[in-house]
């Protein structure tokens, strides 16, 4: 079997891929089998518990722990000064940015805390319960000191610095200057801008972070049990910030509830819970109630933008400005840089649409709040909302449907590949080929008769379409020359069991979204065996080959790429060791359905159950000189790709009530198209999933902050997040233009939800509000905001 029979072989009738398969375990699950940190115990186990920073700035003056140690149960209680002498610190900085500034930064603080929740100490106890107890018996003696709160106030001139040593708030700016914006603009027919607002929110996974270390003095290694999306990136973390040699690091990443980016990003504290478990001599367990995930997950945006767009007399756009000031948090994000929003928003922004003039900034500021980190779309959301809101207001303007205005100013197929004037590198997309497919499912004609007659019966309606791209699977020019040590490559072991089952040991890890599952899939396809015979395994940085783990919308595109080379490796060494037994020729035997097959003479020769079971006993039956190969290796990565890119469109329709403000969504369409789709089934999950929580940071998720700095909705009961009972029907819908580069041909679909969503419900809400000459601008459009857009259309 040659490599570059694959594509045949993925499209050949009996071919697992593409077929709408059930994933793996779900059994397991839905029984209550799974394993996640939470039910792991360990002999002699301690909990932390981590006392917090309840000011958003202050000094530390003195830390009294004298109480908490008379707790029943509690056995120490850990500082920053304890710590500090065990690790080294973080400092996020992206080497290949130049100008990128950020402070150290401790598992624990030392002498200042920069954030309200941020870690300042740590109490081990033999219960969580009696850690809780001896926690609240801490005595900390603050000093509060002014706390900078928003971006605008961090990158004024004279503001005080959150971090002396730094010399301002200014984490990090970057500019594109592409065309001559400037007469672009002065020659426009149209021009439209508008200041954008996007606010906090966080992941909310339904599992929240956790993890057990143990760390064994007496060989001088580490064992993690992590909820974590990539166990070797954590390895490298602990080994480099705790000085362990990194073979004697070991993470294993068990059932993961969910990650979207937030269990990606690495964690101060999470450092400090194995190096207690190193100062301690003991297993170390901690788990994040409901309240610490929002004050310590990762928070994604908070953006103001500013932008624009040029229109020329026949309705071609010539030029976009586009302004980005953002506030990351107290500290860059390790490894995982949180620049990342804001740079993703400029080079993204406009990039389905045909100009070539194109001024852009992003700056990045330090405010006194939770890190901004990874969350599904990093700052892909942003630009397409910003976009496809100007795009809406410019065909208004200039007398046009939204949908023929996005049709003429697409990017031709006649100019790919190309670069937009952001830096997006483009190849294979699919912009009018989706467009057409969604306008034909959600009937747009109808809906816009429909929303019409509503209308006239003194009821609001909107439609929203917005296209955007999806930069998935990053390759080595995207991370290797910030110098963090992030593998873009994914790995397989396959192994051929003397039962005939194929087992694959993967570098891919699966957080809910079935990744296993499309691996087996094409493994079963590739080798030519049952979908049953196939077990995947992954998550144990030990046994598993060494690869990035999931990220990135990589699951399929990069993990898929090398499970398809391995299957066809292993089969070629099962069509060997056929040959060696049979004496028929391999290049005239297949395998399929599990058995051994000479198609030209329409015989099944045997099964791989029975070439196993010889390969691995009877080995005297073969031939001196024949060597069985039961196993091959595999892996792949893409050298020359910054990334692959994805695109799609999504549609809404809803309906707002000026009264009330209050918002209903009544359908929701998406096209995508993420090159081949290994399992329907699953992406069409992965799609669903992702427009959920692009509806919840468009109507409802914000994080909450008091002129304090105090995050005031920390429990579900104030932070709102969308339910089943408020979703539409979420039709999804795909076009396949498989990557040109891999024999697999398979983008990425993971963010593609979440990016399309925002834009499509931005722009259907300001259909609604245009009877009232009104517009929304902040998000998330809660009542409250769109009651204000009307009344300030009123006031106007």
């Amino acid at each position: 079997m040659k490599l570059t029979d694959a594509p045949n072989l993925l499209d050949a009738p009996g071919s697992l891929v593409g077929r709408r398969a059930p994933r793996l375990g779900i059994r397991r699950l839905l029984h209550g089998r799974g394993r996640y940190v939470a039910d792991i115990s360990l002999p002699r186990m301690q909990h932390l518990c981590f006392v917090r920073s309840p000011h958003a700035h202050a000094r530390i003056v003195s830390i009294d722990a004298s109480r908490a140690l008379a707790v029943p149960g509690v056995t120490r209680v850990i500082t920053g000064v304890d710590l500090a002498a065990l690790c080294q610190p973080f400092v996020a900085v992206a080497a290949h940015r130049a100008g990128h500034r950020s402070a150290p930064q401790y598992p624990l603080a030392l002498e200042r805390a920069v954030w309200q929740g941020q870690p300042v100490a740590a109490v081990l106890a033999a219960s969580r319960a009696e850690a809780e107890d001896g926690a609240e018996q801490i005595d900390i003696e603050w000093e509060a000191l002014p706390a900078v709160l928003d971006a605008e106030a961090a990158a004024a001139d004279g503001a005080a610095a959150i971090h002396p040593e730094l010399d301002g708030n200014l984490a990090f700016e970057f500019a594109i200057d592409q065309g001559d914006c400037a007469a672009a603009f002065d020659a426009a027919a149209c021009v439209v801008g508008h200041t954008f607002r996007f606010e906090r929110q966080t992941g909310v996974s339904l599992e929240a972070r956790g993890l057990i270390a143990d760390y064994d003095p007496s060989e001088g290694s580490l064992t993690v049990y992590h909820s974590h999306q990539s166990p070797f990136q954590m390895q490298d973390v602990f080994s480099k910030h705790l000085d362990i040699a990194e073979h004697k690091v070991r993470v294993i990443a068990p059932d993961v509830g969910g990650g979207f980016g937030v269990k990606i990003n690495v964690y101060a504290e999470e450092l400090a819970v194995a190096a207690a478990s190193r100062l301690a001599g003991v297993p170390v367990k901690y788990c994040a109630d409901r309240m610490e995930a929002f004050l310590a997950d990762a928070h994604a945006r908070e953006h103001t933008i500013e932008a624009r767009i040029a229109v020329s007399a026949e309705g071609r756009i010539t030029a976009m400005a586009f302004d980005d000031l953002a506030a990351i948090g107290a500290y860059g994000m390790p490894l995982r840089f949180n620049i990342a929003e804001g740079m993703m928003a400029i080079t993204m922004a406009g990039a389905p649409y045909d100009f070539s003039c194109y001024q852009a900034r992003t700056r990045s500021v330090y405010v006194n709040k939770n890190l901004i980190g990874m969350f599904r779309g990093v700052g892909m959301p942003l630009a397409c909302a910003v976009t496809e809101v100007l795009m809406d207001l410019a065909a208004t303007r200039m007398g046009e449907d939204p949908v023929a205005f996005k049709r003429r100013n697409f990017r031709p197929a006649s100019a790919l590949p190309c670069t937009t004037p952001g830096g997006s590198k483009m190849e294979t997309v699919s912009f009018q080929q989706c467009l057409d497919r969604l306008v034909a499912n959600m009937d747009y004609a109808a809906l816009r008769a429909d929303q019409a007659a509503a209308r006239e019966r003194g009821v609001y309606r909107g439609i929203g379409v917005a296209t955007f791209v999806e930069q998935t699977s990053y390759g080595p020019p995207y991370y290797g020359p910030s110098d963090a040590r992030i593998s873009v490559q994914d790995a397989c072991v396959l192994k051929l069991e003397p039962s005939g089952l194929v087992r694959c040991i993967t570098s891919s890890t699966d957080q809910g979204q079935g990744t296993l599952t499309g691996l087996a899939q094409i493994v079963a396809t590739a080798v030519g065996v049952g979908l049953e015979d196939v077990d995947v395994v992954s998550g144990d940085s030990r046994s598993s080959p060494y690869g990035g783990g999931a990220w990135g919308s990589r699951g399929m595109a990069v993990g898929g790429e090398a499970a398809l080379k391995g299957g066809l490796a292993l089969k070629a060494a099962i069509l060997a060791l056929a040959e060696a037994i049979s004496g028929v020729p391999a290049d005239r035997l297949d395998v399929a359905g599990g058995q051994v097959v000479e198609p030209a003479a329409g015989r099944t020769v045997m099964s791989v159950a029975e070439a196993a079971r010889i390969g691995y006993f009877r080995q005297d039956t073969l031939p001196a000189d024949f060597q069985p190969q039961m196993q091959v290796a595999a892996s792949h990565v893409a050298n020359h790709q910054h990334y692959y890119m994805a695109n799609g469109v999504q549609g809404s329709y809803l309906e707002l009530d000026p009264e009330t403000g209050f918002i209903r969504l009544l359908g929701h369409w998406a096209v995508d198209d993420c090159g081949r789709v290994v399992n329907p089934l699953l992406v069409d999950e992965q799609v669903r999933g992702g427009v959920v929580q692009g509806i919840g940071a468009a109507l409802y998720e914000e994080c909450i902050y008091d002129a304090g700095g105090s995050l005031v909705n920390a429990t579900l009961a104030d932070y709102l997040v969308p339910m089943a009972s408020e979703m539409p029907d979420i039709h999804v819908d795909h076009i396949e233009t498989p990557e040109a580069t891999t024999r697999l041909g398979a983008k990425g679909i993971g963010e593609a939800g979440t990016i399309g969503a925002i834009g499509a419900l931005w722009v259907a809400v300001n259909d609604a509000l245009k009877p009232f000459g009104a517009q929304i601008m902040q998000q998330p459009f809660t009542p409250e905001r769109v009651l204000g857009a009307l009344r300030a259309a009123r006031a106007r």
